[in-house]
């Protein structure tokens, strides 16, 4: 007793260190966008910390380092979403493990309602709950993470001279650990804990006399089909997001081929004909979809939207501007990264 209320206290503890870290990230970009002359020192900082490749100042290539180094970001989104999903996976099947109800007329009103019958009752219930649902996550996370890293080695080739900022690359790298983190926040804890116990077992017992675990494959994936049509709504707003990404970096990698190294033009095709950064606003929809699937229930992964809407948001009306200034008869049609509204 006294154990499980150590971990439920180091796993609020936890949440509310990725909630004030999303809320750190959020304001000062909120701040610099309000339009004001007084601000404009501020603006100028986070542009020249956000600026990368075309859009990057002079003044600060003085820390900057190869926008390649993108690849890094994905390689460790990769590693640390993929541990994330088996470690929890592995916890949700032997610590809480959810054995399928059939479907009596008295679990409908249940289904209606976007959620399953594994979320009411106890608190027992509501833990499996939370575990199953991280595993959703992390599942559509670590799916998204991997086809970044592809993209990075095979669909973009970037310029030798395209620089990103230092301290651009290193809010990357904090962002790739942190977003992960956070759709598992409510029970990481107590996954780490019981990876702990694990391995300690093992070193104590040894590799001969733990027990073989039994796996039944549809009891592993038979709890992701039960939680609820909502999760499954987020899913298909997942792969609506996704699937525009790849073909907008696919434009994207296309035009970097077909002309000289430092040579840019205005891409088209696909969500380019409405906004000047699709791939952003498909970045914004995919984690649009990660709040859809919990139900906008869950406050971290709705500060972690709120972080990826400001973020791009930004970085986009940069990009935005400097298509305008670049191109005489750029598209006056096009918005930046929100159609009609920014």
């Amino acid at each position: 007793m006294v154990l499980l209320l150590h971990l439920q206290v180091m796993d609020l503890l936890l949440v509310q260190f990725l909630r004030v870290a999303w809320l750190a990230a959020i304001l000062p970009i909120i701040i610099a966008s309000i339009p004001t002359s007084n601000l404009r020192w501020l603006r100028r900082i986070l542009s020249c910390f956000a600026s990368r490749g075309k859009t990057i100042h002079s003044p600060s290539q003085k820390f900057t380092i190869p926008q390649r180094f993108f690849s890094h970001f994905y390689a460790v989104a990769s590693v640390w979403t993929t541990f994330l999903l088996v470690a929890t996976w592995i916890y949700a099947y032997r610590m809480v493990p959810l054995v399928a109800e059939p479907f009596p007329y008295s679990a409908i009103t249940s289904y209606l309602t976007g959620g399953s019958a594994i979320r009411t009752g106890s608190s027992e219930l509501r833990q499996r709950y939370v575990a199953w649902q991280a595993v959703f996550l992390l599942l559509l996370m670590d799916i998204h993470v991997l086809r970044r890293l592809f993209e990075t080695v095979h669909v973009f080739n970037y310029s030798p001279s395209a620089r990103m900022h230092i301290i651009g690359y290193l809010t990357g790298l904090f962002y790739y650990i942190a977003a992960p983190l956070s759709l598992c926040g409510d029970c990481a804890v107590e996954v780490f804990d019981f990876l702990s116990n694990l391995a300690t077992e093992f070193i104590i017992k040894g590799k001969n006399q733990m027990p073989m675990p039994e796996v039944e494959f549809w009891q592993v994936i038979n709890p992701l089909i039960n939680l609820g049509w909502k999760h499954w709504i987020g899913a298909a707003i997942f792969l609506w997001g996704w699937i525009h990404q790849y073909q907008c970096h696919k434009i994207l990698g296309s035009l970097r081929d077909s002309t000289r190294a430092d040579e840019y033009v205005i891409p088209h095709g696909d969500w380019f004909e409405i906004v000047s950064s699709p791939h952003y606003l498909s970045e914004i929809v995919i984690y649009a979809s990660f709040v859809v699937a919990t139900g906008g229930t869950n406050l971290t992964i709705w500060l972690l939207f709120a972080f990826v809407v400001s973020n791009l948001s930004f970085a986009a009306v940069e990009t935005h501007s400097w298509y305008r200034r670049k191109f005489e008869d750029y598209p006056n049609s096009r918005f930046a990264v929100i159609p009609f509204i920014l």
